[in-house]
This record gives structure tokens, C-alpha cells and sequence, in this order.
């Protein structure tokens, strides 16, 4: 089965946290944090529709700058999301520059910026034909850990404790299509845009009788007809979403560790940060940040099927086999604990 997201670092373990997610035959992608993103490329920049701001430490945000540089000109709608204060700091990088010649540009970019705190999200928007001066209006909504909601997936996130709210985020796929290709070329049809479609279809629950027209050609032409659930049963592989989570800069520290397992329990992979070794969890403790250990840990209780460390400190620059050592040790003692008692209740 081939995945819809397929996710990578931005960077390395010892450099600025990032993750970026682009989706399978579709010019778009996601972005968890902005810290530096010069290892992405102009046309990798040019598909992010939505930033996850985890918080405005400068690790996290710099990218801000060559983010809005690239997308400058351009029809674009940006969507970021960040803790309480967001909004105060976007303005405040926006305010930084002058724009009085973007009145020049012919296409619309728009900068849509979410600020979430415990209960509420709150919105306001920029456009670029104005300065990214803000109209005084704002909208606003209820938070009940979703973000952003679409028809084939969903991002959530938590508020974890790093002595200031930063985001805890997921990104959790509804269902996953697979199109079998043999099919389609069989049934006398191409490969094409029109597959995107028929999968939103399905994403939208429509009805299974219902007629769907497949689109092709130079010209974009109805090419065929076919029922929906017919189609399916023939070119589609329905299997369970994939479902991601990234955990970083959050203190160990109960309850709000159990709100992180819980979270995160069951995620297919686990992107989580271990700025220490356990050696030095009392400095951990006080820049509110988690060890290998902890990450560990934090890993085997919430039963995620992979996990990967990132955002190390650079005390450790050369040895992050050492932190990658304790992390695994940590998990596999964790797990072997649990197997233990679960075997011992039901014996």
C-alpha cells in the first residue's frame, strides 16, 4: 500500500525542528514548525497550504521570513496556526518590513492566522494588497483539539507545557485509497487528475449509486460513467488511515504527560523530541524539555508502531547514537513491563 502523506524532517536531529508532510499526486504539503527551511526546496515551499507553529521560539519560527519572501506575488492562501500570543507575533514580523510597493502585484496572497489557546481559535486575516495590515474583525470558534478538518483527514493538538503553550500535533487520514493500476489501464482509462476526484468522493460518503464521470483529455471531456461503488469495487483498495504525531519541547511532568500519551497512543510514527539524555534530566526539567528516556517511554506507553527522535541538543553533537541507545532501551524495557502485567491479569 502506498501512503497519502509521506513525512520528513526538515532537518537534522542537531538542527531546527521541522517536519514537513507532502501528499501522494497532489501539489500540496504540510509543515509542522518553521525553524530554518532552506533544505527545502522553492517547489516544496510553494505547496505548503497550512503551517503548525508548535511556538514562536526562534528555532521554531525564523522560516517565517523565507516562507513569506517565496510565496510574495504569488495566488496563495497561507493558513498558520499557532499557541496564545500567535497572532501578536505574526503582526510583529509582518510589521517589520515596509510594504509600500505590493499594491504592484497582480495576484492575491492571503495570510490566514489562527492563534489557539484552551478553549478557543481565534482568527484574523492579512492580505497582502494591504500591507498585512489586519482588518479589526476576527472570528472565532471553539477548540475541541481540532484544527483543521477535511474530507480525507484531520489535524489536532494539544496544548503541552513548555513554560509558555506550545502545540502538540496530529495529522490522522480518515481512510486510505489505494488505486490498483492494472485496473484502471484494463478498463480502458488513463492515470490522471480525474483519481483525485473519484477519492474525494468517496472521502464525501457519496452515495454508492450515484453516477460518477470520469474526466480526460486535452479538452477535459466526460470519457466515462460509472456507478461509484461499482468503480471502487474495481480499481479501489480501502484500507485504515495513516495517523502521525509530533511531540516537542513539553516538560515530564504529570498530568500533562498522561495527556500527551493519550494523545498520541497508537500513532503510526511518533516524531518526538529528545533535547538530553536522563544523565541530565534535572537540566531537562528546567528548560522544559524531554530526555531520550523520557521520549522512550513516552513511545511504549502510547503503543506507537515507530518513532523517531529529533531536536537534540548539541551537547551531544557526534553522539546522538546515545540518545537514539537510550530511547530504544527505554521503549523496549517499557513494553516488556507492560506485556508482563498483561500477561500476569489475564493468566
Amino acid at each position: 500500500m502506498r501512503p497519502s502523506f509521506h513525512p520528513r524532517l526538515v532537518n537534522g536531529p542537531f538542527e531546527d525542528p521541522g517536519l514537513f508532510i507532502p501528499f501522494l499526486y497532489e501539489k500540496r504539503a504540510l509543515l509542522f514548525d518553521l525553524g530554518d527551511i532552506h533544505n527545502l526546496s522553492t517547489r516544496d515551499i510553494l505547496k505548503i497550504s497550512h503551517v503548525f507553529v508548535t511556538h514562536t521560539h526562534v528555532d521554531h519560527f525564523i522560516g517565517f521570513d523565507r516562507l513569506i519572501r517565496l510565496l510574495l506575488g504569488r495566488e496563495k492562501t497561507l493558513n498558520l496556526y499557532g499557541p496564545e500570543g500567535f497572532i501578536k507575533n505574526v503582526e510583529g514580523k509582518l510589521s517589520g518590513y515596509a510594504w509600500n510597493l505590493v499594491a504592484n502585484y497582480q495576484n492575491r496572497f492571503v495570510i490566514n492566522v489562527s492563534e489557539v489557546d484552551k478553549n478557543t481559535i481565534t482568527t484574523k486575516q492579512y492580505r497582502c494588497k494591504d500591507g498585512f495590515i489586519s482588518k479589526p474583525n476576527r472570528s472565532s470558534k471553539a477548540f475541541y483539539k481540532i484544527l483543521l478538518q477535511e474530507p480525507s483527514f484531520t489535524v489536532s493538538a494539544i496544548i503541552l507545557d513548555h513554560r509558555i503553550p506550545s502545540l502538540g500535533v496530529k495529522i490522522t487520514e480518515r481512510f486510505h485509497v489505494n488505486i490498483n493500476r492494472e485496473s484502471v489501464l484494463s478498463m480502458g482509462l488513463e492515470i490522471g487528475p480525474w483519481l483525485n476526484a473519484f477519492k474525494l468522493a468517496l472521502f464525501n460518503n457519496q452515495d454508492p449509486e450515484s453516477l460518477f464521470k470520469i474526466h480526460g483529455g486535452p479538452e477535459n471531456n466526460v470519457l466515462a460513467d460509472y456507478k461509484l461503488g461499482e468503480l471502487a469495487e474495481r480499481i479501489a483498495i480501502i484500507s485504515p488511515g495513516q495517523k502521525m504525531a509530533y511531540i516537542v519541547d513539553s516538560v515530564y511532568r504529570e498530568p500533562s504527560i498522561n495527556e500527551v500519551i493519550r494523545f498520541v497512543s497508537g500513532v503510526d510514527h511518533l516524531y518526538v523530541e529528545a533535547a538530553f539524555l536522563d544523565e541530565h534530566r534535572d537540566i531537562a526539567q528546567e528548560k522544559y524539555h524531554l530526555t531520550a528516556r523520557q521520549a522512550g517511554t513516552i513511545a511504549a506507553r502510547a503503543r506507537v508502531k515507530q518513532f523517531t527522535l529529533f531536536h537534540f541538543s548539541p551537547r551531544y553533537t557526534g553522539q546522538g547514537h546515545l540518545l537514539e541507545a537510550e530511547a530504544k532501551k527505554a521503549y523496549d524495557a517499557a513494553i516488556s513491563s507492560a506485556d508482563n502485567e498483561a500477561h500476569l491479569y489475564f493468566k
